[in-house]
């Protein structure tokens, strides 16, 4: 069946879907957006996801193109126009268009809106989390402002094509100090020699996975204990458990870090557990 995406007002086929071509999201990448894993037809970490997108756009000075219940509407009829039950779906609000010039324009344009959909294969994901995956740690080049999801990704996209030629699944960007900060597209966690979990603060100019937040949550909940500090790669590479998180991987074991092995090579007990609670918790208060 052919797919269906949302563009600036229209369902359209997806092979045919387009924006203008002086769109600040094309030409500046001045634009945001957000990444929702769906179950049976659901939003998952809803509130989470639509809080992070307002508060890029309040940081990109980019007007609401609508209220968070139409903008929730338009996700739920193209998940129902592209006939899945889990998948994902993609939002991308971007400044709009206006003729090229580097100062944001005044009056303000009207935003473009971007929805796309597809259906997931949440069994293969789950086949490489019972696997493990391995990360490459690549050098942190990226702007000043990694607190806001915007569309500007190309040192990530830099990063995990090094990871992946290197036959690793996902980057860790390690900033001057030796400390990582996260993966190009996920946060990065360790259960550290002390059976401590630990993720880099938000403070320290990562981006607020949602994610993140909900799974630290869930950890305290299990009597887990959490510490928001940061681990240098040595640490990480000497740490009894490892993974990342994001909204299209759950919670996904680490074992290799470079040429390190985590741990004994395989996924710890830990990241399994949470892996499970995240699961369920996200299938349960999916909207």
């Amino acid at each position: 069946m052919p797919r269906i995406a949302y563009v600036d007002g229209r369902y359209v086929p997806h092979a045919e879907a387009g924006v203008h071509i002086e769109d600040r999201g094309f030409q500046f990448a001045d634009g945001v957006y957000e990444y929702f894993a769906v179950f049976g037809g659901k939003l998952a970490d809803l509130e989470g996801h639509m809080e992070r997108l307002w508060r890029s756009l309040s940081e990109l000075r980019i007007d609401r193109p609508m209220s968070q219940q139409a903008l929730v509407m338009v996700m739920h009829e193209t998940i129902r126009r592209n006939r899945f039950r889990d998948g994902a779906v993609y939002l991308q609000v971007t400044r709009g268009v206006a003729l090229r010039d580097h100062p944001i324009p005044n009056p303000a344009p009207r935003p473009t809106v971007v929805v796309t959909a597809k259906p997931v294969d949440f069994a293969a994901v789950e086949v490489r989390a019972r696997k493990g995956i391995k990360v490459l740690t690549q050098p942190d080049i990226r702007w000043g402002r990694c607190d806001i999801k915007t569309v500007g990704l190309l040192p990530n996209c830099l990063a995990k094509t090094a990871a992946r030629e290197a036959g690793a699944y996902e980057a860790w960007l390690v900033d001057e100090l030796g400390f990582v900060t996260e993966g190009s597209s996920t946060n990065a966690w360790i259960v550290d020699a002390d059976g401590v979990l630990r993720t880099r603060d938000t403070n320290a100019n990562i981006l607020r996975g949602v994610t993140r937040k909900t799974l630290i949550t869930l950890a305290a909940e299990a009597g887990i204990e959490v510490s928001q500090r940061p681990f240098t790669v040595a640490e990480a590479k000497a740490a009894k458990e490892a993974f990342i998180t994001a909204a299209s991987t759950f919670v996904m074991p680490v074992v290799g870090i470079d040429e390190a092995i985590v741990g004994n090579g395989r996924p710890g007990p830990i990241s399994e557990r949470l892996r499970v609670l995240y699961v369920e918790n996200a299938r349960a208060t999916a909207r």
